[in-house]
């Protein structure tokens, strides 16, 4: 028998196979449908699963504008406030000691930390050295001990100076002993977050956080310790210390209550009650300390949250 021609059996061959892979999306049009895409999402999960913690574009320019105003007025307007109190002398009076305390600790958190924790925000990965890890999660939380302590400061300054207006005021050095053992006292309580930090290296990124011993009952007693000597303590004094110089400049008297001024003085004294009492309330260190702590002693007590 005659073998056919070659270029029948190539017509034959390219024939069969263009059918097969016809009759494959006829007959098993959903087995080829399922396996398109299994492949598909495949694909997709290794893109979308490469850091899941990074950020949208739209969402990383929008905290882009929010974090550069933060930045710039916070800079700004703490370093105008330097300035004032360094450049004039008849402005280095005791509270505004505190205030430049305050001031400095303010620009240096703006300056340091508020660009790396927008960095570390939007990309969900840690780029930066394990040191700096460890002075990111301790130096904010010791400025905002510090401030919260400069607050008691003041409050008590306030309070000596209206109560106890004849007894001597702090010296420029005692003042300058004070905010150092404030210092002292804020690195103190937030030494551990930085002894304990840790950097850490994960499938597609790499993470800095607090790493306790003992997870959840180191976590519970430091938060527990916190809210008492940086919440509660400080709100017990400054509640006392603003409360008495309210009723003092409430119910005080001036001499010669028939003089013309008299209602000018005592709306004077009022106007200042009331700066005196938003200060606590308006100050966000303070007001964002407590309920923080109470928030994570919270979570740490309730496995579900």
């Amino acid at each position: 028998m005659n073998s056919p021609p070659l270029w029948r059996l190539f017509i034959h061959t390219h024939t069969h196979t263009h059918t097969g892979s016809s009759s494959c999306v006829q007959t098993d049009r959903q087995v080829c449908s399922s396996q398109q895409i299994m492949s598909s999402s495949r694909n997709s999960s290794n893109f979308n699963h490469t850091n899941k913690f990074a950020q949208p574009p739209w969402r990383v320019a929008l905290w882009s504008l929010a974090f550069a105003l933060v930045v710039l007025v916070a800079v700004t307007g703490n370093l105008i406030v330097i300035w004032i109190i360094v450049a004039h002398k008849r402005m280095r009076t005791v509270t505004n000691y505190f205030l430049l305390n305050l001031a400095v600790s303010d620009v240096c958190v703006a300056a340091l930390n508020t660009l790396v924790n927008f960095v570390y925000g939007a990309h969900g990965d840690w780029y930066f050295s394990s040191g700096y890890c460890r002075f990111q999660n301790f130096y904010p939380v010791a400025a905002v001990f510090a401030s919260i302590y400069s607050m008691s400061a003041i409050a008590l300054d306030r309070y000596m100076a209206i109560i106890h207006p004849l007894k001597p005021r702090l010296s420029a050095t005692a003042t300058t002993g004070v905010i150092v053992c404030v210092w002292i006292l804020a690195a103190f309580l937030a030494f551990p977050l930085c002894f304990y930090s840790v950097t850490e290296v994960r499938p597609h990124r790499t993470v800095c956080y607090v790493a306790w011993p003992r997870r959840d009952d180191d976590a519970f007693l430091y938060h527990v310790i916190v809210a008492v000597l940086v919440y509660l303590l400080p709100l017990v004094l400054m509640a006392a210390t603003y409360s008495r110089i309210g009723l003092t400049l409430w119910g005080g008297g001036f001499p010669g209550r028939s003089s013309e001024n008299f209602q000018d003085q005592l709306q004077a004294k009022r106007k200042v009650l009331v700066l005196l009492m938003c200060r606590l309330h308006l100050e966000p260190r303070f007001s964002s300390r407590g309920p923080q702590d109470g928030l994570n002693v919270f979570k740490l007590t309730n496995s579900d949250v």
